[in-house]
């Protein structure tokens, strides 16, 4: 770590009274990297924010905006020292969520609302910090456009503070610095493929830059927090490869909160990363996502107590009720600092309690659980004496010696509060580590998939491992049958296996002949291979990617290739990996599927074959078979197929009578049906007439289906 640079007093002083509307504009090469820089001053040495994420309000579910008054009371009762609005502040869609497109009059409730708040929550508006989220860049061609509300509307517009990070820092006893960095893409693709942050070198790089910024400037300790929409699990890589969790690991931050996943997912999506630095040296930081205002109406306060940092989650929908946040001691299972040979132990207890009410008493009690859970030791708190008569922070001196143990988990800390209408509040029973030990519990599997899995890389898996498994499902049963099609070994094979004892067990033979049977016909093998070819390099279909009336773009397999709005340039590769929901689920549930079913109708045909082969066998003389075999399959080897045992073609019938075929026309339909709804979806979110007229995806598994189905239609009698 850099060395400490002192201030000059004069400078110092100047930082610390330097007015917090008079935020300074720090311009980088480009907007990318453009840094704002706040400065509040603060009392002590805790200090307490409020976070809300996902408001989505909307112009069709008036309530979540009329809901935010909540907000605004349980502010007056917290008097945090900012409040962070981390993204998603609008819908953006329409009424059957169908569409998305940006709507200025959500733009002007927000802005009403989140004014309503500041007056009714006592917070000055300066310290308020709000950035974007996907949905508020659905449709937004270019920043500064007419339809980029965000830059009239938002907090940080009205303060200009229209930077992609957002720099703020609390300074008292000690100093602690908050980062917002806005990563959403700026060409604002349109729903559905606008899911993912999209860091660009430039902008990573001024992160850390300013993160050591202060470090540098300041003759306090800085603790650092950042915040942004986008968890790191569905936050991109840079052109160079860059991420922002080595970032994080170097310089010391201590905790990144975020939005985006919404509650439904889960209500704890937190990520412990371990990192280990260029420099050789260890480092971790927690990663916190917030559930979203839209459906759950949850609030997160978050406070610092030194180095210490611990959050509430809370839901609101009614009035706030009191609520208690032990600052100090942490609990062991979201600790944000490592066991190290810098660990000291504090001998105090800090208690914030937010009320409408007076608060009389508050203690707290320690728990031993390897003792049926015994009360150990009971300590009152007193009120910390500040020059803010609004602060609730109660404190008080205790032993640590006393709680030193092997186990993270084995002291338990709950506090009590008495207000003054005699109405007792308890907070929950939390596990405590006077020695820094850490109690991480494991993560259930859907939180590890969506909180933990990297979807950039899962998505580059995904996509090629089907692309890998389709073209090996064309090409290698071509190949066999290419090389067996003229010499007698594969009937010789085919005889012998037939004709065994144990030919039950040779399952793979079904298959083998499954998959040649399929590839015969020439004309269908060819536009298959085509078809995957053309899916691999080709546009997928065109659309209207951004505004409902801007220019058409095509969507290819890497991703969104479009004109920029100044003309002359175009963009390729816009929004990879977002475009994983559509091609991951048409890769999967389109194209193998149509294959599979196409090869099946063909060897359903040669199943047949046989069934009509064992009818003539006794009705007609061998002549007149022939010409029917002829008829029917001309290319199939009938002399070879009237060797197979009574046995294996009873039991063939018997397999693939003619339910099998009208099994499979259901699975065809079925597939249709499925392509239809991603189609419309599709068709819906980017304009009807150039996607119904893209044929690689409307068309092309509809013709394949059908004119296989009515190739073989002749053997389903």
């Amino acid at each position: 770590m850099a060395s400490k640079l002192p201030l000059p007093p004069l400078a110092l002083l100047f930082l610390v009274l330097l007015p917090p509307l008079c935020s300074s504009w720090l311009p980088a090469d480009d907007d990318d990297a453009a840094v704002s820089r706040s400065v509040f001053p603060m009392d002590g040495d805790v200090a307490w924010v409020v976070q809300v994420s996902d408001l989505h309000i909307s112009a069709y579910s008036p309530e979540r905006a009329a809901d935010l008054a909540l907000l605004g009371t349980a502010l007056r009762a917290i008097r945090p020292h900012l409040l962070l609005v981390t993204g998603d502040i609008t819908d953006a869609k329409n009424r059957q969520r169908t569409t998305s497109r940006q709507d200025e009059y959500e733009w002007v409730t927000y802005k009403k609302t989140i004014d309503a708040i500041a007056g009714s929550g006592g917070i000055d508006k300066s310290r308020i910090f709000d950035i974007r989220g996907n949905h508020d860049t659905y449709g937004v061609p270019y920043r500064g456009g007419k339809l980029d509300f965000f830059s009239t509307y938002s907090v940080n517009s009205q303060l200009k503070r229209l930077s992609t990070i957002s720099s703020i820092l609390l300074q008292g006893d000690r100093s602690y610095q908050f980062l917002g960095i806005d990563d959403t893409m700026s060409v604002g693709i349109r729903y559905p493929a606008n899911l993912f942050g999209h860091p660009t070198d430039k902008r990573i790089e001024a992160v850390n830059s300013e993160l050591q910024y202060w470090t540098n400037h300041s003759n306090v300790p800085v603790t650092k927090v950042v915040f942004g929409h986008f968890p790191m699990s569905f936050t991109t890589s840079s052109e160079k490869g860059q991420r922002y969790e080595s970032v994080f690991a170097r310089q010391s931050v201590s905790a990144y909160l975020c939005g985006h996943l919404h509650a439904k997912v889960s209500k704890q999506l937190w990520r412990y990363h371990k990192m280990r630095t260029t420099e050789g040296h260890k480092s971790s930081f927690w990663e916190w996502e917030l559930g979203d205002w839209k459906d759950s109406r949850l609030l997160r306060i978050l406070a610092i107590d030194g180095d210490a940092v611990s959050f509430i989650d809370q839901t609101l929908k009614q009035v706030l009720q009191t609520s208690i946040l032990v600052t100090y001691p942490t609990d062991s299972r979201s600790m944000n600092m490592l066991v190290s040979e810098e660990w000291s132990m504090r001998n105090d207890i800090n208690v914030l309690v937010f009320s409408h009410e007076v608060i009389r008493n508050v203690s707290a009690r320690v728990f031993d659980s390897h003792s049926e859970f015994k009360i150990v030791e009971e300590i009152p708190l007193q009120l910390v004496a500040s020059s803010s008569a609004q602060r609730p922070l109660f404190h008080a001196k205790w032993n640590a010696e006393n709680y030193k143990s092997p186990s993270p988990t084995r002291y338990w800390l709950q506090v009590f509060v008495l207000d003054s209408h005699g109405v007792k509040i308890s907070s929950e029973q939390r596990p405590f580590s006077v020695e820094g030990k850490m109690a991480i519990p494991t993560s259930p599997w859907l939180n590890y998939l969506v909180f933990e899995v990297q979807w950039e890389d899962m998505y580059q898996v995904l996509m090629r491992s089907n692309m890998a498994f389709t073209i090996v499902l064309l090409f290698i049963p071509k190949l066999l049958y290419h090389f067996v099609r003229r010499s007698s070994s594969y009937q010789r094979w085919v005889v012998s296996v037939l004709s065994s004892p144990i030919q039950q067990k040779k399952a793979y033979f079904w298959l083998v002949w499954f998959l040649m049977e399929g590839t015969r016909s020439n004309p269908f093998w060819f536009c298959m291979v085509i078809y995957v070819l053309w899916l691999i390099k080709m546009p997928w279909f065109w659309g209207h990617a951004t505004s409902e009336n801007g220019e058409i773009a095509q969507m290819y397999l890497s991703g969104w290739s479009m004109p920029f709005h100044d003309g002359g340039l175009t963009g390729n590769k816009l929004g990879n990996p977002d475009v994983l929901v559509i091609t991951l689920p048409f890769l999967y549930l389109m194209v193998v599927p149509v294959i599979v079913l196409v090869y099946s109708l063909f060897a359903e045909k040669a199943i047949v074959y046989l069934r009509h082969s064992r009818r003539i066998e006794y009705s007609a003389d061998s002549a007149n078979m022939h010409v029917e075999s002829a008829y029917l399959l001309p290319v199939a080897p009938g002399a070879l197929l009237m060797k197979f045992s009574d046995k294996m073609v009873s039991a063939m019938i018997q397999f693939c009578g003619s339910w099998t075929r009208r099994a499979l026309l259901l699975a065809c339909l079925i597939t249709a049906a499925i392509h239809l709804k991603l189609c419309s979806r599709l068709m819906s979110a980017y304009g009807m007439v150039p996607v119904a007229l893209s044929p690689p995806l409307t068309w092309m598994p509809l013709l394949l289906l059908g004119s296989a189905a009515y190739c073989t239609k002749l053997h389903a009698d």
